[in-house]
């Protein structure tokens, strides 16, 4: 049988072997086993069950939190001529059902759906009629209440298991404590726990810790440091469009993304970072998932993650490719009591969270017994200004209520703008007075979408626009007008939040959040957030070993991270290409500014450790640099 998969691999792929555990899942999952498979970034998840897939005698589904992702695997699949869609928002729900019709009469080897798509009316009911071989869990760590990524439709992947109880089920993550392994498997009801992992070891990623109160001055100088594509990560939105535009007045080619963006920026932003036409990508913790881009030499976070596990994965990004890379972290002197703050933030007090349950009544003017199942909009700022909200208390507060079963809070409307043609097509040719633009805005629609007389339709502004050389306000302006023309229906895209009511509306002093969403929530939160604050903290322990057993993954001193340099313990051999003397060329160039460096920012040199301790020996005998221990600067008069 292991024949048969290799020569699938080799027909598809033109891979020669598996690497890694991609054989034993393989073998596992093919057997009929539950399996979960800890598999770092850049590990070849997808090989682990689109080989076996094709193996197997019907469709592979696979449910994953990324749409961007999905297209991609899609796309990549349907290259190889291989059977594959997608089901994700956006679509039209004539296009959702003609995919499930299809899916249900063979027609696909692997169905990519999102953790929402299960949650939505008869999915399960189509599935059941589906001859599914296996399913896929990407990014399973979201189904764990331990989660760092608490996503509750992902709660909701045990429904379609129950529904097919006989198909095995795969689970796969790049990070997960031994805690969050055992309740994936749980709540996934596993038949048995069988867990595959290779070692989060990165040996060819240099970690960085470096203290500073100049981060911005800090970013600069790493990414002149260190050559080639970059990512620097920052907490908010904002401070992705000010470092952004920092890097640019300096000379460095950067752009900012963030969550807000439209769809059409955000592929632009990424396809000129991916094709090098940018160098580096300022983003919050929305970039980077499901992002192939091997050849990142550098990621820098400006803010310090609320975890080790968004850490790991996203320093992980630098150095797919197996050459040596960089995760910097920078810290300031108030960011761990600012880490520690946020423990509050995200639990505020119970009697707090029912002060916010009942302000929503008041706000909306909602009696006791209304409102199950109704949709508001929620202006943040009115609320706030009108019943004292802090808005990061507010936030956390609606999330709990959310989790507890009271109340939906999306504060990024994901829906899109929709269209439905209210005329007949044939009404159509009889409009004569449509202005040239408007006649082509139509043509567009009726070329690129189908259904627009059946039903709504989502569209996107932008990408009209695009194609037809008009901007996103004009396409709006254009939609309005065919609307009261009285030939579509135009339902622009809502961009301010939506508050949901999940059950009537009851007394607020009834509201009960539970232990298990609260207490027990909060001390683990708290724990994840000591942990990364020890990470920086730390000055005595290998950082790789630090995050490896936090992960209750061992290895031995990486021998390169800023506090092996610091000590000495450099374990590589010195690289014969490198001689002494270019060794020190490289170490004065670094200093000819004559300020003080950090000797840990001196790892980032490409120079091996030990022939950049005996340089810098060397010149400090020659009286060329002078240290203290920590730093090291240029002796004066010596440029």
């Amino acid at each position: 049988m292991m024949t048969d998969f290799r020569q699938i691999l080799q027909q598809y792929w033109g891979y020669p072997d598996f690497r890694g555990i991609q054989r034993e899942i393989i073998e596992s999952v093919a057997a009929g086993h539950d399996t979960l498979g800890l598999m770092p970034t850049g590990g070849g998840k997808s090989i682990t069950f689109q080989v076996p897939a094709l193996a197997m005698e019907g469709l592979c589904l696979v449910i994953t939190p990324l749409i961007a992702l999905m297209r991609d695997q899609v796309d990549n699949l349907r290259r190889r001529n291989i059977r594959a869609a997608a089901v994700y928002s956006g679509m039209s729900r004539e296009e959702i059902g003609r995919t499930l019709d299809n899916a249900v009469c063979g027609g696909y080897d692997f169905l990519y759906v999102s953790p929402e798509r299960l949650v939505t009316e008869g999915f399960v009911a189509k599935v059941r009629h589906m001859k599914v071989c296996l399913i896929t869990v990407d990014e399973a760590h979201c189904i764990s209440q331990w989660g760092y990524d608490f996503r509750p439709e992902y709660l909701r992947i045990g429904e379609v298991r129950a529904a097919l109880p006989d198909v095995p089920v795969l689970a796969l993550t790049a990070t997960a404590t031994p805690r969050v392994v055992d309740d994936i498997q749980d709540r996934l009801g596993f038949r048995e726990h069988r867990v595959y992992r290779m070692s989060f070891a990165r040996p060819n990623l240099r970690y960085i810790v470096r203290g500073t109160d100049e981060k911005l001055q800090t970013v600069v100088d790493l990414i002149r440091r260190v050559p080639g594509s970059a990512i620097v990560y920052t907490r908010s939105r904002r401070a992705t469009r000010e470092v952004a535009e920092m890097l640019n007045a300096q000379g460095i080619s950067a752009l900012h993304f963030h969550a807000g963006l439209s769809s059409l920026d955000k592929e632009t932003r990424q396809r000129a970072w991916q094709e090098d036409r940018v160098r580096v990508m300022v983003a919050t913790n929305a970039f980077g998932m499901g992002i192939d881009k091997p050849d990142v030499r550098l990621v820098v976070h400006y803010n310090v993650p609320d975890s080790v596990e968004a850490y790991f994965q996203e320093a992980g990004r630098a150095g797919r490719d197996g050459e040596t890379a960089y995760a910097v972290l920078l810290y300031g002197r108030r960011d761990a009591q600012i880490l520690s703050q946020r423990v509050a933030q995200t639990f505020p007090e119970r009697d707090y969270i029912r002060k916010v349950y009942q302000d929503l009544a008041n706000y909306y003017q909602i009696a006791e017994g209304e409102a199950a199942g109704r949709t508001f909009d929620f202006h943040l700022d009115d609320f706030c200004r009108r019943f004292h909200h802090h808005a990061v208390r507010l936030v956390s507060a609606l999330e709990l209520l959310g989790q507890a079963g009271y109340v939906r809070f999306v504060m990024e409307d994901t829906s899109s703008s929709r269209v439905l043609f209210v005329c007949r097509r044939d009404d159509l040719y009889g409009v004569d007075y449509l202005s040239p633009t408007e006649e082509r805005v139509i043509n567009d629609l009726l070329r690129k979408q189908t259904g627009l007389f059946a039903d709504y339709v989502n569209i996107e502004e932008d990408r009209i626009g695009e194609a037809l050389g008009l901007t996103p306000h004009e396409v709006y302006e254009i939609l309005c007008r065919l609307t009261r023309y009285r030939l579509i229906n135009y339902v622009p895209r809502k961009h301010c939040p939506q508050l949901t009511y999940l059950t009537r509306r009851i007394d607020a002093e009834e509201v009960q959040i539970p232990r298990t969403i609260y207490e027990d929530r909060r001390d683990l939160y708290r724990e994840r957030i000591r942990a990364m604050i020890g990470y920086f903290t730390e000055h005595d322990l290998c950082r790789s070993r630090y995050l490896l057993h936090y992960f209750a993954d061992d290895a031995p001193d990486c021998g390169h991270c800023d506090v092996c340099c610091l000590r000495g313990s450099a374990p590589e051999p010195v690289e014969a290409s490198l001689t002494a003397s270019a060794a020190r060329t490289m170490l004065l160039e670094a200093l000819a500014d004559g300020l003080p460096h950090e000797l840990a920012d001196l790892a980032l040199l490409p120079i091996p450790n030990a022939l950049r301790g005996k340089a810098l020996q060397t010149l400090v005998s020659d009286g060329l640099i002078l240290t203290d221990g920590l730093r090291v600067r240029m002796k004066e008069g010596k440029g």
